[in-house]
């Protein structure tokens, strides 16, 4: 067996298809992606203005595992500067110690900054080595999903129990507020300050930038007939963007307010305007990712009828970490 250093540079295209492929060969041994779209996309357009860094583990000529770093930026909660990524191994070249030695790579890389790392689908694997890596887990994210057909009036939702999931209610705007949809090329500046206002305390969502939109613009499924605008006086104060991943599966993709608009019901009526879309497509089902921490958001999409369905966990470990467990 032989074996390369880890490298850091610019990723050529074989090697983007490489990781692709071990992408996939992760998601059917595991039944979870194991990166995220925001990684995937990166991977896609990978150019000068994604400035986040590649790690490329190789063993017998071969890639046998990837991590991504973001650049570091502020924890908005903290205020400590942080580093966030991602990293896997082939599911062939497991239990190896392949993970670990990614892992203290990923750590050196982070340049003496805390570093944390995304588990998708919260295995016992993962939870495994981020603890021999010296990470503890300190973050949770949901998916929750519901059906999306009428279900039975007046007969709450029950998880496991066909058609007792509500229906969908007729959206209802508050007063003096409009709906309408997204406009490319128009109004991208407008969303964008939107959403840095209503995710100012989100460590991913609040930070997009044009290029982050512009991206998603450029994807197969972008559609602005699924992406609804709310409106006060001519000025955005909502929104609800849609994505449908499959003809079966629709996703609540992100929902936000403006602060001002915060409990006067805006994103109830926004999420239900953009189910019921989603089910006037013909799309069977709706899923949505939540964080587990954010029990108002929890307590309203519960309301709605979805239930919780997996859970991906973050990983932090500080600078002062002990040194990783060998075999």
């Amino acid at each position: 067996m032989t074996s390369e250093p880890i490298t850091r540079a610019e990723l050529r295209p074989d090697q983007v298809a490489a990781i692709m492929a071990l992408v996939q060969a992760g998601r059917a041994a595991d039944g979870v992606t194991p990166l995220s779209e925001h990684v995937l996309l990166h991977l896609r357009y990978h150019s000068a203005e994604a400035p986040g860094r590649d790690l490329v583990l190789t063993e017998d000529d071969e890639i046998a595992g990837y991590a991504y770093l973001d650049p570091p930026a502020a924890d908005p909660h903290s205020g400590l500067t942080e580093v966030s990524g991602e990293l896997l191994i082939h599911p062939d070249r497991r239990r190896h110690g392949l993970g670990r030695t990614l892992a203290e790579a990923a750590a050196a890389a982070a340049d003496g900054h805390p570093l944390r790392l995304w588990a998708h689908g919260d295995l016992p694997a993962a939870a495994a080595l981020a603890s021999a890596a010296g990470f503890e887990r300190f973050r949770a994210l949901w998916q929750l999903r519901r059906p999306l057909g009428q279900g039975v009036p007046g007969v709450p939702g029950v998880p496991g129990v066909p058609g007792s999931t509500p229906p969908l209610a007729q959206p209802a705007l508050p007063a003096g507020r409009t709906l309408r949809t997204f406009v490319p090329g128009r109004d991208e500046d407008e969303w964008l300050a939107l959403n840095a206002r209503a995710f100012a305390k989100h460590p991913e969502q609040g930070g997009w930038t044009r290029h982050d939109l512009e991206l998603r613009e450029r994807e197969p499924w972008f559609d602005p007939a699924g992406f609804f605008i709310a409106s006060k006086d001519g000025v955005m104060t909502g929104f609800h963007w849609t994505k449908v991943h499959e003809p079966e599966l629709g996703e609540v993709y992100v929902v936000g307010v403006d602060p001002a608009e915060q409990g006067s019901g805006l994103g109830r009526a926004l999420t239900l305007a953009g189910l019921r879309y989603l089910r006037d497509r013909g799309v069977a089902e709706g899923m949505l990712y939540v964080d587990e921490d954010n029990v108002p958001a929890i307590r309203m999409y519960e309301g709605l009828g979805f239930t919780r369905a997996t859970v991906d966990a973050m990983y932090r470990r500080p600078p002062t970490a002990p040194p990783l467990v060998t075999e």
